[in-house]
Formats: C-alpha cells, structure tokens, sequence
C-alpha cells in the first residue's frame, strides 16, 4: 500500500466536530486587529506569532494551554471582528478541504465591548455564512454549524443553552461546555442539560481530557451527552488485554462519538505522543472515533496534517482515513438526510477514486 501524502490528504473531503473559533485565528489578523486596538503581543511578526502560540500551548498542561486564549479573546470583542474571524475560519477550513466543519467559541467572552449575546452570535454566523459562500465560489464547498460553548467555571450555561434553541434554525446545531476540567464537573450545568434535552437539541461536553473517567461517566450517565469532547481518557477503562471495563463497553456499545484531537491532546499530556497516542487502540477496537484539530492556531496544525500524522504514525491509508470521515459524518448535529448526502454523494465517491 502506497500511503497518502500530504497533498493528497488536502484534496480529500474530510469532516471535523471539533474546533474553536477563538484556536484558530490566523496570525496576521491578530497582529492586524491587536494593533486597532493597542492590545500587546507576545510577537511582531505573523512568524513569530505563530511559533509562540505552539510554544507556549506545548506545555502539557492544560491549564497552560487555555491561557494562550487571552491574546486570541482580546481582539475578538467587535461584530466586525467576530465576523472577519468567522469568515477566515470558513476560508482557511475549506482550503484545507474541509466539506463539513462544527466551530465552536463561547459567546459568553466576547462580551467586553459591549456586544451582547444575541450579538456575538449573529456577528459568528453572519461571517460563516459570507466565508463558506465565498469558499464556493472558489470551488471549495463547506458547510459550517456553529456549537455555543458555555464555560464550565461560570454560571450563564442556561443562557447560552436557551441562545443555542434560539438560533439553531440560523445555523447553530448544537451547544458545549468547556474550559478547565478538574474542579468543575459537568453536572454542575444539569439544569441547561435538562432544558436541552426537553427542547430535543444536541450536545456535546468537553470530558475526559486532563480529568479521567469520572467526567466522561458524568457527561453521559448524568447529563447525556450525545458525544465526548476528547474522551481520550476512556482508555483508562481498558485493560492491557483489550478487555472492556463496564464504562468503555457502554461507549462503545451505544456509539457515543469520541471527538479525538491528536495533537492537542499530546500538548496537554492526554497523550505521550502521537504514536503512543489511545486513537490506535480505540480505532482498532471499532469505538466511534473522530479526527479534529481542536485549536489550529496553538497546535499549528490542520485536518490534513492531523491526517497526515496518524498515516505515519500507524500505517494509516485512504480506508482508514475515509473511516474517520465517515465517522464524523454519522456523528455530525445535523439531520440525518444532510449527512447521508454528504456521505454518499461527496465523501465516499471521492475516496473511491483516491482509494
């Protein structure tokens, strides 16, 4: 078997759940909108930027990570912004190849110039919408849901949930929790639960990345969520012969998505590296496994070099890789005839001509 390259690995259609909004700014639009804004940066050039944002996130602590946001957060507090990021987003995803993209970012941040909620989302929506209609126009089709991210330290998750029924006819699918794990558990956010689950919308919780299985076992069993954000730390619950503890057999058994981010996950110490990596054992062991780039800008990174990285790791080739994409398709917050169609009518025929 001939391993796909990089290149080629670009060109393929592929499918991502998992990415903030506020992780993936380009450097240059940092630099540009700090400047308006007279915010300090860490560098002058988009170079020098981009090389202290993987620094600085490559710390293998999560804590750490999450702390190279304040630059990226300061400069997005404008509609105009918002809206410049969010249309970048949808550009540099497509470039990339990506056909289906879920982006998440917490309205809940944007809030220090005096936007209020319903304000930051329609901005974030607003500059999706003009990104991916312009990506077509370029011959890069995508489509982007937008996911509400409520921060799992604060105390607006029912309001942000009650926006993401609001607007989920206008292109949010779906709502999240996120931020520093230990300490905050998701059962502290069980009344925006309870009312999404009421109100038939889907949800995903950051769970099982720098805290073990009992923050998956809260995020499914007490506040049902239909996937893991990470969840890499179900591997935990596996034995070295391969057996199935009672937590990872029920993930498995019910197909709860892992949404598995390689390279972020190796910078916060969820991981040793990208070979020791659990998304070898869980692939083989058929769980529900999705590929993601989580933060591009902090780990200089992309959905074709996250592929890229598990074809030399593993030994990976084009089945495997349109398995993960299928995967994300199967598990994506849309309704279910959308993601067929991409399935069958964008993602597998071009792998066809590839495999």
């Amino acid at each position: 078997m001939v391993a796909p390259t990089y290149d080629e690995i670009r060109r393929a259609p592929k499918a991502l759940l998992h990415d903030h909004l506020d992780g993936g700014l380009r450097p240059a639009t940092i630099l540009d909108l700090a400047a308006g804004i007279g915010h300090d940066l860490p560098a002058a050039t988009p170079e020098g930027l981009a090389e202290w944002f993987v620094a600085a996130a490559d710390s293998g602590s999560l804590e750490r990570y999450l702390e190279t946001f304040s630059h990226t957060v300061a400069v997005m507090q404008t509609a105009e912004a918002l809206h410049r990021v969010a249309r970048e987003c949808a550009l540099d995803l497509a470039a990339d190849g990506v056909v289906y993209a879920e982006v998440r970012f917490a309205p809940e941040q944007h809030l220090e110039k005096g936007l209020t909620l319903p304000e930051v989302v329609e901005a974030v929506l607003d500059g999706f919408r003009d990104g991916s209609a312009e990506a077509a126009a370029a011959g890069n089709p995508i489509r982007v849901g937008t996911l509400l991210t409520a921060m799992r330290h604060a105390a607006r998750s029912m309001e942000i949930a009650e926006l993401s029924v609001r607007y989920r006819d206008a292109g949010v699918v779906g709502f999240d929790i996120a931020g520093a794990e230990a300490g905050f558990p998701p059962t502290r956010h069980l009344d925006a639960f309870e009312y999404l689950q009421r109100e038939n919308s889907h949800f995903t919780i950051h769970a099982g990345e720098a805290f073990g299985l009992p923050s998956i076992w809260q995020a499914i069993q007490w506040c049902g969520a239909d996937r893991l954000g990470h969840g890499v730390r179900i591997v935990d619950d596996i034995g070295p012969d391969n057996s199935l503890g009672r937590l990872a057999a029920y993930v498995r058994d019910k197909r709860i998505p892992l949404e598995l981010c390689p390279s972020s996950n190796v910078q916060t110490g969820a991981a040793a590296s990208i070979r020791e990596h659990p998304i070898g054992l869980l692939r083989d062991l058929r769980f529900r496994v999705t590929v993601n780039t989580d933060n591009r800008l902090m780990s200089g990174t992309s959905m074709s070099r996250e592929m890229a990285l598990l074809v030399e790791a593993f030994g990976y080739g084009w089945s495997e890789l349109q398995w993960f994409t299928v995967n994300a398709m199967k598990s994506a917050f849309i309704p279910f005839d959308e993601r067929l169609a991409l399935i069958n009518d964008v993602i597998k025929p071009a792998y066809a001509k590839l495999a």
